[in-house]
């Protein structure tokens, strides 16, 4: 037991509760940037957000939100990382907020976190499945439902998170790295082309970052103003995933020094590489009319023309099969992180007990696993059920995808915005005397402004970014009631179990 409070437990220690702990020291710093920025999706972020961010948002400025979003998630990193080194957690999110702001808050943490990750497997498993259904009808004239596609992508990410983490890591390695080559493929073809793109350093300018894809007439091709807003969310959009790494604390060796390191990585690295690779993007072709005709009207191939033009149609064809196993890797990497949550919850004593449960050899929490599964694949089958499954690019693509993306992220961020209000109260209460004002105040403090700005951007742009119909249009709606109902369960538990109240989000790792 560590220190306390007259509130009770600050922490307390899960080496000494006698619980089932996960796989100690099973990973370091490499394998937690693969669990973790695999999780962000390098493929599926660019060549699914860079062209609507173009063709929508911001045209040939995108770069430059890119870049905004490079700045604003490093600052929110310097608070997240200072908190990570205080409190090793395998419930991020949950255990961050409960530390700093309250249980009954981190309680509506923890059953946002864990729905937000949870619908993001399921999301995935919708691209996956257009994705996979258009290359085997291409190639073999072969039409499988997309349905059994996304539950295929469900199941081999759940076996393989059955199994020891270390697995889960490699096999999300190896698709990282390929998707990092074929996009610096990329960023090479069109740097190198003799002709045919068109380089703007005003692209890269800040200044511009609010100039909106203006209303003109391409050739027969009319297109509409766009928005900035869009282009500005697309790119925060991209990120998804970074912050997953405190999730592994228990796993990983020397946590204090791996997790913050890792955050750091992920968020400097990724942004280095989507600012270079959009930049790449809309200077790809020979003018800003025909970028922005590619992005409109064939954003499938806004990618996939241009590096078999300056590549090789070999590089085009390598490209389409990588951002299948890209839409794969990501929603295994979510799927990862799911089950720690419902793991995390359950050995606090919120959730059923049976689902802490840690496998017997591979010390994963399987029981989890096989729950997030399960769960995974109803919120596909509601959807299959209520739209059918004959149209893969309206029902998989524009419904499974993009609907529940959108309410995953939008959890997200607001959780993002209040960790960095739990990060502030955090280390006022327990480490004012070390607490740095601008990691401990400032950096949170604008990275809380930011974040709430997002989402006020996403909420007034919903109908833009493809939230229409009954679940589109309520989906702030499914978000706020999802934060009541934890924070209801919250003050039940205060209640009703107040030793089970005690322990929410102070169960922390204190290993080394």
């Amino acid at each position: 037991m560590s220190d306390t409070t007259a509130a009770g437990p600050h922490k307390i220690d899960v080496t000494k509760e006698g619980v089932d702990l996960l796989q100690g020291k099973a990973v370091g710093l490499m394998g937690v940037l693969f669990l973790t920025v695999t999780g962000a999706a390098p493929m599926t972020a660019m060549l699914g957000n860079v062209p609507f961010a173009a063709g929508f948002g911001t045209g040939i400025y995108t770069p430059a939100a890119f870049l905004l979003a490079t700045i604003v998630l490093t600052i929110f990193s310097i608070g997240y990382a200072a908190m990570a080194r205080k409190v090793s957690a395998v419930g991020g999110f949950y255990s961050f907020i409960s530390q700093g702001l309250g249980r009954e808050v981190g309680m509506a943490a923890g059953l946002a976190s864990f729905a937000s990750y949870s619908v993001f497997e399921a999301s995935l498993s919708g691209i996956f499945a257009f994705f996979a259904n258009a290359w085997l009808v291409s190639h073999f004239d072969v039409n499988i439902s997309w349905i059994w596609l996304a539950l295929l992508s469900i199941g081999i990410c759940g076996l393989f998170s059955y199994l020891d983490v270390r697995l889960s890591a490699g096999i999300l390695g190896v698709a990282l790295v390929l998707e990092v080559i074929i996009l610096a493929l990329f960023n090479y073809g069109v740097i190198t082309a003799p002709s045919g793109t068109s380089f703007n350093l005003d692209s890269l300018n800040l200044l511009n970052v609010l100039t909106p894809v203006a209303a003109q007439k391409v050739g027969d091709v009319d297109i509409a103003a766009g928005a900035a807003a869009v282009g500005i969310f697309m790119a925060f959009w991209s990120w998804v995933g970074f912050e997953m790494a405190p999730n592994y604390a228990e796993e990983s060796k020397d946590p204090k020094r791996v997790i913050p390191l890792s955050l750091y990585f992920s968020v400097v690295g990724l942004g280095l590489f989507y600012i270079l690779t959009s930049w790449c993007a809309v200077a790809a072709f020979a003018t800003e009319g025909d970028m922005l005709v590619k992005a409109t009207k064939d954003s499938g191939n806004f990618f996939l023309d241009p590096i078999g033009s300056y590549v090789g149609p070999w590089a085009k064809e390598s490209m389409a099969v990588l951002i299948i196993t890209s839409a794969f890797a990501c929603g295994m990497a979510f799927h990862n992180t799911a089950a720690r949550y419902l793991y995390s919850l359950a050995r606090e004593g919120v959730l059923p007990s049976g689902l802490a449960s840690t496998h017997d050899r591979f010390k994963s929490p399987h029981i989890a696993s096989i729950a997030q599964s399960l769960l995974a694949a109803l919120w596909v089958g509601l959807f299959a059920f209520s739209l059918g499954t004959d149209d893969p690019n309206a029902q998989a693509y524009l419904a499974v995808y993009t609907l529940l993306a959108i309410l995953g992220t939008m959890l997200l961020l607001i959780l993002q915005a209040v960790v960095s209000l739990a990060i502030i109260a955090y280390f006022r209460a327990h480490h004012s005397d070390e607490a740095g004002v601008f990691s401990t105040v400032i950096a949170p403090f604008v990275a809380f402004v930011a974040q709430v700005y997002l989402v006020y951007l996403l909420v007034v742009n919903l109908a833009t970014f493809g939230g229409a119909g009954p679940f589109g249009s309520n989906i702030p709606m499914i978000a706020l009631v999802i934060l009541v109902v934890g924070f209801v369960w919250g003050v039940v538990l205060r209640f009703v179990a107040p030793k089970v109240y005690e322990r929410i989000g102070r169960v922390v790792f204190e290993g080394e």
